[in-house]
């Protein structure tokens, strides 16, 4: 009889076992499609994060490109001025001498 109730715990054993094993592949199968899923959401944000850093950078060239023809659009505009006040200065001198 000792024998039949050790073989009757080894069996419940066994099956605890094989219920803890396999609730244990249910959650580590549940968790690995929960990270796959975060991984694919983390490409997808990487993917636009980079899309969006090449517009902004893209962005920043046309404006650097802009900003240096107005510099030199005003620059022109500030030698033609001043040759303008040297002329007129020039032609006051001459008018009071």
């Amino acid at each position: 009889m000792e024998l039949s109730g050790t073989a009757g715990a080894a069996d419940d054993q066994l099956a605890r076992t094989s219920e803890i094993e396999s609730q244990l592949s249910t959650v580590v199968y549940e968790l690995s499609q929960q990270v796959q899923g975060a991984m694919e959401n983390m490409l997808k944000m990487i993917n636009e994060v980079d899309h969006s850093s090449t517009e902004v950078t893209e962005d920043m060239e046309k404006c650097k490109e802009s900003a240096l023809e107005r510099s030199k659009t005003l620059e022109e505009q500030k030698e033609h001025f001043q040759r303008a006040a040297y002329a007129i200065l020039n032609m006051l001198n001459n008018q009071g001498g």
